[in-house]
């Protein structure tokens, strides 16, 4: 997945790809899916699960960094990711007016498995990101269930659809179709390998801005005059030992990638990077009060921010060639990118 090698809108990467070349080449990641289209009645919207690993993630927790590039944005969870280093819950990506519904669900989903929780020890804190699927979907109906979030966490697996599918369903990005994309990239710090994978929800940039590689594509579209606005939702997984400071460092260089395909982070845009690494563990319940960690050195950190650009930049673009034209609420019709190269 990812961009094929025989896609038109090819990339020229200097990191090699993974295996799948999408995130969950990071061994434990999965994903799923839940779309809901229903073209009579407007509803183009879904969900999107991420599991960091496939355990109690109450229990062990991933060490992790936010980065609110533009915080035009109605996420939940952030905060705690910022204060603590950690996430503890699935990663759950929907509309808008979804929030509160899929942290209800995701809520349920870990009291299910964690009897603990309220009673002997501490609550929990949902992340739930978002983006507005208000120009295709019919936003207002708040289409999305607590048990489409549930179904969408027991649809995780390795391999996963990209475009148009789960809560990329009614996004647009750079005037055409937009929605989920993944890619993944290897590095090595002193001769060991290991792989950063991007996930992400694209809804964001102005007609006429798309690149690819660095060149411009011209869409026979005419110009609407809307700015930069929308959002987009990435994560960015890793079995690289990185620390939460450091994970946050990896966060921002989802700004490079950004750029390169052509947005300039417009005012109304919520663009929002959440890193976690599975390689440091930080367990909930701790007798001996030392928690054993590793980190890769600063000075080796530069692979890494380069391969995180690439990705995501690559992530983008296939978010874009795996959407099929849409036509939305109000008649509004989105193209997709293979309609123009």
């Amino acid at each position: 997945m990812g961009l094929p090698e025989n896609s038109r809108a090819k990339i020229q990467n200097k990191y090699p790809k993974g295996k799948k070349n999408l995130i969950t080449d990071v061994p434990g990641v999965k994903v799923g899916h839940v779309t809901l289209q229903d073209d009579e009645k407007d509803i183009h919207t879904g969900v999107t699960a991420i599991l960091p690993h496939e355990g109690n993630l109450f229990k062990n927790k991933v060490t992790a960094g936010v980065s609110v590039i533009n915080g035009f944005g109605k996420s939940a969870g952030l905060v705690q990711i910022d204060e603590l280093g950690t996430i503890e819950s699935p990663i759950i990506m929907t509309n808008t007016f979804s929030v509160g519904t899929a942290i209800n669900a995701s809520l349920r989903y870990i009291l299910a498995e964690n009897e603990d929780i309220g009673v002997s020890t501490c609550t929990v804190n949902c992340v739930v990101t978002e983006c507005n699927d208000g120009g295709l979907n019919d936003i207002r109906g708040m289409h999305v269930t607590e048990q489409d979030v549930l179904t969408a966490l027991d649809n995780a697996a390795e391999d996963f659809e990209e475009g148009a599918v789960g809560s990329g369903t009614g996004m647009c990005c750079m005037g055409i179709k937009g929605g989920i994309g993944s890619a993944s990239r290897i590095v090595k710090v002193k001769d060991k390998e290991f792989t950063i994978g991007a996930i992400l929800m694209s809804n964001f940039g102005e007609l006429g801005n798309l690149r690819i590689d660095g060149q411009r594509i011209p869409t026979p579209l005419p110009k609407t005059g809307e700015k930069d606005k929308g959002s987009v939702i990435i994560v960015l997984g890793t079995d690289l030992p990185l620390n939460d400071r450091q994970l946050r460092r990896v966060a921002k260089r989802a700004t490079v990638g950004l750029g390169r395909v052509g947005s300039y982070l417009g005012n109304g845009s919520g663009d929002i990077a959440i890193a976690f690494s599975t390689s440091n563990i930080v367990p909930h319940y701790c007798e001996g009060g030392i928690v054993d960690m590793k980190m890769v050195h600063d000075d080796s950190l530069d692979c890494i921010f380069e391969a995180t650009a690439e990705a995501v930049e690559e992530a983008v673009i296939s978010s874009l060639y795996h959407a099929e034209t849409v036509k939305g609420i109000r008649g509004k019709v989105l193209y997709g990118l293979r309609e123009f190269i």
